[in-house]
């Protein structure tokens, strides 16, 4: 009984660890004392557990557990340490652990908002949110920025201490400053489920887990602030979730959109989203998530991969293009051209975009080149784009696809 305990209690910290950490930020006032209080809980629920049992709720044991060890930490302290003092009689006030905000009662929300307080440059908002609230580890935020690792853990240490010496609050922000404060939030949630739907190294290609919280983070916020960009970002995040028992063959290998069974897909995932694109796009302001989610759509409820139009993926990339000059943007919509008028116009349009250099290090770049030449017969340059494309490749099955690519051309 205790392994399988201490099993629950390894899985629980992956599971919940991020929102014990936030609770423990809003009671204790400090990302330091919440992260040496968090880990006490779990040394506390490790030794106590396998005697007690699991207790009812869980989550709620550890913020309690968490809050006591560190009020007596502070209790020892605060009989040398004025400071400490007054900071424990603030702590211990705050009585009410489990009280629910009336404007939004999800501590990982209110959490969010304050690591996107505009008083952070926006590299520190995102950077620090996805390590502290969301639970990457910080170099896996390293790779989703492409920067180096001491640089972006350097991020992180000056994001945290600008909300201490700053003292930004813990909350979210009232009606006027909100708008304003979406965007980086935004962001923040839709970095979190691309690295769940599509990490960028390791055995797998997903992190359900991660995905799965990016998509109910995605329904507070529009339940918070209906915005249509909240909503084009919540119908993009649960169009591409719901291919995602179809990605993957038996054996772990990759299957393309087009070899994809349509009819395993999340039908409901998709008719829900197709509700909120509807509805985002009737305020006729449609912003980038509101177009790559009516993009997504139109593969989401094509009967077939021939009977995609084409055409209207192109125009709406046209127009995410007018707002987002992204090379990887770019990319897509290169992609769709050659889907659209053959792959002569569209490998024009990556050789172009490879010999800027913008792309020279994405690998889905020279996949995608090598697959297009590959259909114009053109084999060597194809060998040498799947090459590039191996090299720079992480993900284990993204590899083991390159590789089976160029058997194929040898």
């Amino acid at each position: 009984m205790s392994g399988e305990i201490a099993a629950e209690i390894e899985a629980l910290y992956r599971r919940e660890s991020r929102r014990v950490l936030a609770s423990l930020i809003r009671l204790l006032g400090g990302f330091d004392a919440a992260e040496e209080a968090l880990h006490e809980a779990f040394a506390s629920a490790a030794a106590q557990w396998p005697q007690t049992g699991m207790p009812r709720n869980p989550v709620s044991w550890l913020i309690s557990a968490g809050r006591f060890r560190a009020i007596d930490r502070m209790r020892r302290r605060a009989r040398f340490d004025a400071a400490q003092a007054e900071l424990l009689w603030q702590i211990e006030e705050n009585s009410e652990v489990f009280e629910e905000d009336a404007d939004i009662a999800d501590d990982r929300l209110r959490l969010i908002f304050t690591c996107c307080h505009p008083a952070l440059p926006p590299d520190g908002q995102v950077a620090l949110t996805l390590r502290e609230v969301m639970g990457l580890t910080t170099e896996e935020v390293a790779r989703a920025y492409l920067t180096a690792l001491p640089a972006m853990a350097q991020r992180i240490v000056r994001a945290k201490g600008r909300i201490r010496e700053d003292g930004l609050p813990y909350e979210v922000p009232d009606a006027e400053a909100l708008p304003a404060r979406l965007a980086s939030v935004l962001r923040v949630v839709y970095l979190v489920f691309n690295e769940g739907y599509a990490a960028t190294a390791g055995p797998a290609p997903t992190r359900q887990v991660l995905a799965d919280e990016a998509i109910r983070l995605g329904r507070l916020i529009c339940q918070l602030l209906p915005e249509p960009e909240a909503e084009g970002l919540l119908a993009l995040m649960l169009l591409q979730n719901s291919r995602r028992d179809t990605r993957l063959d038996a054996d772990g290998d990759i299957v393309l959109l087009a070899d994809q069974d349509r009819s395993r897909w999340d039908h409901a995932a998709i008719a829900e989203a197709g509700t909120l694109v509807a509805h985002a796009m009737a305020s006729r302001r449609p912003g980038p998530y509101v177009l790559q989610a009516t993009i997504a759509a139109l593969h989401a409820e094509a009967p077939s991969a021939e009977a995609t139009d084409w055409a209207e993926i192109v125009g709406l990339y046209d127009l995410l293009l007018a707002q987002d000059r992204s090379p990887v943007i770019a990319l897509n919509r290169a992609v769709a051209v050659a889907m659209r008028d053959g792959p002569e116009a569209g490998l024009a349009l990556i050789e172009r975009l490879l010999e800027s250099g913008a792309l020279e290090s994405y690998h889905l770049a020279h996949s995608a080149a090598a697959d297009l030449r590959r259909r114009l017969g053109r084999r060597e340059a194809a060998r040498a784009a799947y090459r590039r494309a191996l090299e720079l490749a992480r993900l284990e099955p993204e590899k083991r696809f390159l590789q089976a690519r160029l058997r194929e051309l040898d």
